[in-house]
């Protein structure tokens, strides 16, 4: 991986990084501050949203670091090793947690209109939060494929190391 490519997706992910920080320690306790005022009825939904909302920001922010080391590993040649399962099991896990927390959110979105006469929030935006849903379980799918790539990989590597080896012996 060619210097350039590593520090511009470094600077990528540390951007994205400060801006979850900055959503984590600002954003989500001024939308605390603001949802004191809301309907009484939805008032036991404050603590479930802002709780999906925080452990949504974890799980971003959970992909960025474990990102960064893979980009590490790669630009010093180590990430065809084992270790490299770890950040990838972390990631997938990542994806599917947050697909649980979308999920989780939209079950909250349900109960407010259960719990309002009338739609609190519009029908769609409830399908739109479930695509959402189906569509990080899909980047989850397609990091485990690439899972798998990275485990022919590493085989293929091993195997070629083994081949040196023996054609090290017989020179």
């Amino acid at each position: 991986m060619g210097n350039v490519t590593v520090h511009a997706l470094r600077a990528v992910l540390a951007v994205l990084l400060a801006g979850s920080l900055f959503v984590q320690a600002v954003l989500i306790p001024l939308l605390a501050i603001d949802m004191e005022g809301m309907n009484p009825r939805l008032a036991l939904l404050r603590v479930p949203v802002l709780v999906i909302l925080l452990l949504g920001v974890i799980t971003v922010q959970a992909v960025l670091v474990c990102t960064w080391r893979l980009v590490t590993m790669a630009r010093r040649g180590t990430v065809f090793s084992r270790a490299a399962f770890r950040y990838v099991h972390a990631i997938i896990g990542a994806f599917v947690a947050a697909a649980f927390l979308v999920f989780a959110l939209a079950a909250l979105m349900t109960t407010a209109n259960h719990r309002i006469s009338g739609d609190a929030v519009a029908p769609g935006i409830v399908l739109l939060v479930c695509g959402i849903v189906v569509a990080l379980l899909g980047v989850a799918l397609i990091v485990l494929v690439l899972r798998m790539l990275l485990a022919q990989a590493i085989s293929r590597d091993f195997e070629a190391a083994q081949l040196r080896a023996e054609l090290n012996e017989v020179i």
